[in-house]
């Protein structure tokens, strides 16, 4: 295997690799009858309860009415529901229903097994490998100034 210390040549190889990844792992949402939009909200939503329509939409770049539209499907779907604040009850904020909250389950549990049933087609050396390259991986990904 060619290797090379080039970011840009390891770029052109890792991009395409990635964008596959992520559209089969989106494929795996089908099943479950959500968006991969819709799913990312979801986990933004549980892992930040009590997270306001305006807070949401600045965290994932979108308007605050597109973002008041994405959480209006979801909370019709039965997956997240608004809730007033304790401390100001002019605050509204999200939380993921239960059923929202088996969905993510549901949407977590499909991905593992279809990633899980891949790796199983490696050798012990290349799991190694790959499991080496996942601590680079998580500080590329992390975001600039973390």
């Amino acid at each position: 295997m060619l290797t090379t210390s080039d970011p840009v040549a390891v770029a052109n190889r890792l991009r395409p690799l990635l964008l596959r990844l992520h559209r089969d792992l989106r494929r795996e949402l089908v099943a479950t009858g959500v968006t991969a939009g819709q799913a990312a909200l979801l986990h933004q939503i549980r892992v930040t309860p009590g997270v306001g329509v305006h807070e949401l939409a600045v965290r994932e770049r979108v308007s605050t009415p597109a973002m008041s539209g994405y959480v209006d499907r979801l909370a019709a779907a039965g997956l997240v529901e608004r809730v007033r604040s304790e401390s100001d009850r002019r605050r509204v904020g999200l939380r993921v229903t239960p059923a929202g909250g088996r969905l993510l389950r549901s949407v977590r549990s499909r991905r593992t097994a279809w990633l899980a049933s891949r790796l199983r087609r490696l050798s012990a050396s290349q799991m190694a490998a790959l499991e080496a390259a996942l601590e680079p991986m998580a500080l590329l990904l992390e975001e600039d100034g973390a």
